[in-house]
């Protein structure tokens, strides 16, 4: 090799050397960032069919690390934080009875705290339970 093949050769290390550098630390601050949000989802969830009738309420604990993992997981997956909000007190909302049923879904979505009670009361209420039903629907 010449002299100047070596001087190529060297000029373009140090170009890759900062590169390799950048790309492992990119790596590195992915993992991080996933142990920093935790798991996909640690919920539980509560369906009472009667709402308050007499009927005990079903209960489903759902641990999970990816969408894939079950059908439960999939659909929490599909959650939002926003879907857990309760609706603002000033909000007009149709007067249409959707049936008796109530749940709540309490825990941790991505890493954030959600927690909501859904009914079927009214019209606000009922698009609220339709965002969360595939998740509701899993409920043994």
């Amino acid at each position: 090799m010449t002299i100047p093949g070596i001087v190529r050769s060297v000029s373009a290390m140090r170009w890759m050397l900062p590169i390799l550098v950048a790309a492992a630390l990119a790596g590195c601050g992915a993992d991080e960032q996933r142990a920093a949000r935790g798991s996909l989802a640690q919920l539980t969830v509560r369906l009472d069919e009667d709402g308050p009738g007499p009927g005990k309420p079903r209960e489903l604990r759902l641990s999970c690390e990816s969408a894939g993992e079950s059908k439960a997981c999939g659909a929490a997956a599909g959650l939002k934080p926003g879907d857990f909000a309760a609706i603002p007190s000033d909000r007009a909302c149709t007067d249409i009875f959707g049936g008796p049923e109530t749940a709540t879904v309490s825990g941790e979505l991505r890493g954030e705290a959600v927690d909501g009670e859904f009914a079927r009361r009214n019209g606000c209420e009922i698009a609220r339970w339709k965002a969360v039903s595939a998740l509701v629907a899993q409920v043994p």
